[in-house]
């Protein structure tokens, strides 16, 4: 009995194992080799399709003429001048009404938010520039697409932790670690999108040290009252800092040009 609960265990975690690697792929825009579950095609519709109830969650869309202005003329900027308009995603720039919020994300396939209450945090149009540019950032990294591949993994192996074990609890254990590895993905997601997000800043004619700025703003924000780094899917603000300016040091290494935007 048991060494069939193992065999069908081991078939299991053979059939999750393969069909994560056999999702493999090349992006063009990054050079980056890695495993996405979904086509861009899907996450284009998987974004369209979720926006309005992501925006509903979060007091809906802002109704101030004078944001929404402000965050479709650089979010077209940037869409439109950057290494983004070589990518098949339709990017939209949306500000959301929650005042109280801190937060900006992007949707697969282009939809990108800020709320109300960061937007007004940021004193600049480049750290707006710098914020909306790392969320295009995670679009075409196709960071969504590689979580969920990620996700599907680790679904396929806790089943078949599962199915050899018999003990639910073992299974307990498979998540908090299957959950843990899955935040290491989403820390290194974010330092991707902040690197990406200072080249398309750049591109787009904006100075890339606003991002520096707007880490300060986070680490105001937060009031220090933060879980450990290695219980986030995000780094603190002040490790982010050091790595963005490493990489504007290398992505500049004869300096920023003159004449962007701050």
């Amino acid at each position: 009995m048991r060494s069939g609960r193992l065999i069908i265990a081991l078939l299991i975690a053979l059939g999750a194992v393969a069909a994560y690697f056999g999702k493999t792929s090349t992006n063009p825009l990054t050079g980056e080799t890695q495993r996405v579950a979904m086509s861009p095609e899907q996450e284009i519709a998987l974004g369209m399709k979720s926006a309005p109830e992501m925006a509903a969650q979060m007091g809906g869309l802002s109704r101030n003429a004078k944001a929404n202005a402000l965050v479709q003329r650089v979010g077209a900027q940037l869409a439109s001048r950057s290494l983004a308009a070589r990518s098949p995603y339709r990017f939209s720039f949306h500000v959301l009404a929650d005042a109280r919020t801190v937060n900006a994300f992007a949707l697969p396939g282009g939809p990108v938010f800020i709320t109300e209450g960061l937007l007004r945090l940021l004193h600049t149009e480049g750290e707006v520039a710098a914020v909306l540019g790392h969320e295009v950032g995670h679009v075409i990294a196709r960071h969504s697409s590689e979580r969920l591949a990620k996700q599907q993994l680790t679904q396929g192996l806790l089943g078949a932790l599962v199915v050899g074990s018999g003990d639910y609890s073992a299974a307990q254990i498979g998540q908090v670690v299957g959950g843990m590895i899955n935040m290491r993905y989403g820390r290194d997601d974010e330092l991707e999108a902040d690197a990406l997000g200072l080249r398309i800043a750049a591109e787009s004619g904006y100075d890339p040290r606003a991002m520096l700025r707007v880490m300060e703003v986070l680490a105001q924000a937060s009031g220090g009252s933060r879980q450990p780094e290695f219980m986030s899917t995000h780094p603190a603000p002040d490790n982010r800092a050091a790595r963005i300016k490493e990489q504007i040091a290398k992505q500049f290494p004869q300096g920023i040009p003159g004449g962007l935007a701050k």
